[in-house]
């Protein structure tokens, strides 16, 4: 008969390296949930022991215990626990079952308007990009002068509003997207997302959401 304590070693370590290698994001979830956690510290979040009446995570240089309310009678409960964890956690937090961690670039028309915006931005910066001795103005311009002086007078008419509207665009992705679907806030990810979103403006949103619907056509294929 085999020694109990070796194999609930054995499960432990199953649980631990299986939560941690593939449902890191529900263990952040679970320190933002039960233990409130916010994002910025909870998205380092690793399991490091587990026992059938507590689970004790670290994040962030901190140590926290979440207690299994109630206990699991056995170590075959907790594949079931931890997604009922989970499920608890997301519908708490109003998130998505949907994590999102790859990046969608900007592609075909995407990307066209992200390289005009981009332009435009770069451009229209400052108004000395109008004026003689300016690197723009000497290259492209100077056989423009009409179009030279009006795009001196709108500069800042294109500029300020452009720019508002972006960074009140970006920071509603960042609430209704980024954060919904548990992109971790400060990562590399996000601020991917975030910048190019920035740039772009609108139809960044459009291609989150495409990618979100085939994350969830993808997850609905694999429990048939």
């Amino acid at each position: 008969m085999p020694d109990s304590s070796v194999t609930d070693d054995a499960a432990k370590s199953r649980i631990i390296k299986h939560m941690n290698a593939d449902h890191q994001d529900s263990l952040v979830r679970y320190l933002e949930h039960f233990s409130y956690l916010p994002p910025s510290l909870a998205r380092h979040a690793r399991i490091v022991d587990i026992s059938l009446d507590s689970l004790t995570l670290v994040s962030s240089g901190i140590r926290t215990v979440i207690p299994l309310d109630p206990p699991m009678a056995n170590w075959s409960e907790a594949r079931e626990r931890m997604v009922k964890m989970d499920k608890a956690a997301i519908a708490g937090l109003g998130r998505s079952d949907i994590t999102i961690k790859e990046y969608a670039p900007p592609a075909g028309r995407g990307a066209v308007i992200f390289v005009l915006c981009l332009t435009t931005l770069l451009v229209f910066r400052t108004r000395r990009n109008f004026e003689p001795g300016s690197w723009l103005y000497e290259n492209l311009l100077a056989n423009f002068p009409a179009v030279c002086s009006f795009f001196h007078t709108i500069q800042p008419w294109v500029l300020y509003p452009m720019f508002l509207l972006h960074a009140v665009e970006a920071v509603h992705f960042e609430r209704t997207r980024l954060r919904h679907h548990s992109v971790p806030r400060w990562s590399r990810l996000w601020w991917l997302y975030v910048l190019t979103h920035f740039v772009e403006g609108v139809t960044s949103f459009w291609r989150f959401d495409r990618l979100v619907e085939r994350k969830k056509a993808e997850k609905l294929k694999e429990k048939h």
